[in-house]
């Protein structure tokens, strides 16, 4: 009967530990992925014409993308900055394209 005992008490050790490491990844790991996705797909989707603010809160118009190099213009003087792709925080407002006003034309 004791080893009866003993053989529950180290099943009982293992079913913490993992449902410690299953409620991590769900809430932790999972969304933070997400995020990461969500990011690199906003990144990957920048044109010419979008405003952008960068990671350290640079506020600009994007006027040449090339690979991984992305000009920014910016301020009343129309400074020219360099970043890299990584660099872009998030998109202020996406340029429209011919096919997105043609379509909201064709909607009305």
């Amino acid at each position: 009967m004791a080893a009866a005992n003993a053989g529950g008490a180290n099943l009982g050790g293992f079913i913490l530990p993992i449902a410690i490491l299953v409620f991590f990844y769900l809430f932790a790991i999972r969304p933070q992925k997400k995020r990461e996705k969500e990011i690199r797909e906003m990144r990957e989707s920048l044109k010419v014409g979008d405003e952008i603010i960068t990671i350290g809160g640079i506020c600009g118009k994007i006027i040449k993308i090339k690979d991984e190099i992305i000009t920014i213009e910016v301020g009343a003087n129309r400074t020219k900055i360099d970043l890299t792709r990584w660099a872009i925080g998030s998109v202020a407002n996406k340029a429209e394209t011919k096919d997105t006003k043609e379509d909201g034309d064709n909607n009305n």
